[in-house]
């Protein structure tokens, strides 16, 4: 996959191990950034990639340890990068816990994987759906356990 590096902060993504599904993405700046309680900051990460299929996408997930030692997670759950996007790469950072949070210079602060999706090329607008044995039941209607 093609990658610019924008600014000399930029880091290359790297991969944990050689089995993780991500690639860590890092932020790209010379000082810690505070992230407030509740509060959402847009974290550069100095890169912008090409994804090679237009039938793919980037997801941008949280990173599991500073997602649960500090509460930082993108702010919309999951950032979606379209193939034909070419701008930074950039992670609205999203702190839940009730403490202020500090990202470092060059830190990870999140994860991009590359999926398929599937493209639909269009709607069919009907009266009505097939059934199912599941209807319309939802949020919880098939129970816990």
């Amino acid at each position: 996959m093609k990658i610019k590096l924008l600014n000399d902060l930029a880091k290359l993504p790297t991969r944990g191990s050689d089995y993780a599904a991500g690639w860590d993405l890092y932020a790209a700046t010379d000082k810690e950034i505070t992230i407030y309680p509740h509060e959402t900051v847009k974290v550069g990460t100095g890169i912008a990639i090409e994804i090679p299929n237009p039938s793919w996408f980037g997801a941008i997930f949280a990173r599991s340890g500073i997602a649960t030692k500090q509460g930082l997670r993108p702010a919309n759950c999951v950032g979606v990068i379209d193939a034909d996007y070419r701008g930074e790469l950039i992670v609205a950072l999203h702190n839940d816990s009730d403490q202020t949070q500090m990202v470092e210079a060059g830190s990870r602060i999140a994860q991009l994987v590359i999926l398929p999706f599937v493209d639909i090329n269009n709607f069919e607008i009907v009266d009505e759906l097939s059934d199912s044995e599941r209807g319309e039941r939802g949020f919880g209607s098939t129970g816990t356990k």
